[in-house]
């Protein structure tokens, strides 16, 4: 399993200002774009990602209704993958073959009111799948426990793919994910919000470490 830092903010100087902290201890992150629409948060034009010059490979996250749109506005050579969620309003399948065409791996997002039965044609045309275990669109959002039953189910049923989780996750709580099987876990909160974020993430590859290596 891996820490991924999430990177969230409605303005750019803000957000350039925690890619430079992250590329201190890290080597990717997850950046979120947000629309307004689909969550209550707006971020800052999407477009301004091209822009970025850093050393950090990333994936976006995109909580938008519009995801093809948004999509078609990033291009920088450090994007590695192209999350979108299930419940926006796209063909899915149409938009997870442009990504790939592009070179970059699709990923599907999913809330956590939407079942994996829901999802379960769907993900079949992704490399990943990306499960919020809180609501959406906000730091520091409260953990829903109900959705560990999805995660540990989805593990089981696409054994093939990359699973990830976004949200609520604390060092005290990483051993769940990681018996569950999690490839990767988002935090963007318990990093960034409050002390020193490279400290915050060393304490969360402390523990990653202790259940790597239980004694």
């Amino acid at each position: 399993m891996n820490v991924v830092p999430s990177v969230l903010a409605e303005d750019f100087d803000d957000f350039v200002r925690r890619i430079r902290l992250a590329e201190s201890f890290t080597d990717y992150v997850q950046i979120d774009v947000m629309d307004g629409v689909f969550v209550d948060t707006r971020s800052f034009d999407p477009g301004l990602i091209d822009t970025l010059v850093t050393s950090l490979s990333f994936e976006i996250h995109m909580m938008v209704e519009d995801p093809a749109g948004v999509a078609g506005k990033i291009h920088n050579r450090r994007l590695s993958r192209i999350i979108f969620h299930f419940e926006s309003r796209v063909d899915h399948a149409g938009l997870a073959n442009e990504i790939r065409g592009r070179g970059l791996s699709p990923g599907l997002a999913v809330r956590p009111e939407t079942t994996l039965d829901m999802i379960h044609k769907t993900a079949g045309h992704f490399d990943a799948l990306l499960f919020l275990t809180v609501y959406p669109g906000r730091y520091g959002g409260a953990f829903l426990p109900e959705t560990m039953t999805k995660v540990s189910e989805a593990r089981r049923t696409f054994p093939e793919k990359t699973i990830g989780v976004d949200g609520g996750v604390s060092a005290d709580n990483m051993g769940m994910f990681y018996d569950a099987g999690v490839d990767y876990v988002c935090v963007g909160s318990r990093i960034f919000m409050g002390g020193r974020p490279e400290d915050n993430y060393l304490r969360f590859m402390k523990r990653l470490d202790e259940l790597r290596h239980p004694r």
